[in-house]
């Protein structure tokens, strides 16, 4: 699946000149990492930006960190899983 704008990620913070976001889904980690998963909010995210993430694993909730690689003036957002 991909992420959905009716499942927004939401801003928590802002330092530096970059944010800080809040994202759950039920989608399994490796799916919301992989490229083009936001590529719905390539408007709101810049590179260097961090998504904190709930995610699942078979029905287990998971917690991860994504640093955003690309995705100012990019169509393709893409991240980096740094948990």
């Amino acid at each position: 699946m991909a992420y959905e704008t009716s499942n927004p990620i939401k801003k928590i913070a802002e330092a530096g000149g970059n944010s800080v976001f809040f994202y759950t889904d039920g989608d399994a980690i490796a799916t919301i990492a992989a490229s083009g998963y936001f590529n719905s909010a390539t408007e709101n995210l810049k590179e260097n930006d961090i998504i904190l993430c709930v995610g699942s694993n078979g029905g287990t909730q998971t917690v991860d960190i994504l640093v955003v690689s690309s995705a100012t003036g990019a169509a393709t957002v893409t991240v980096v899983n740094g948990s």
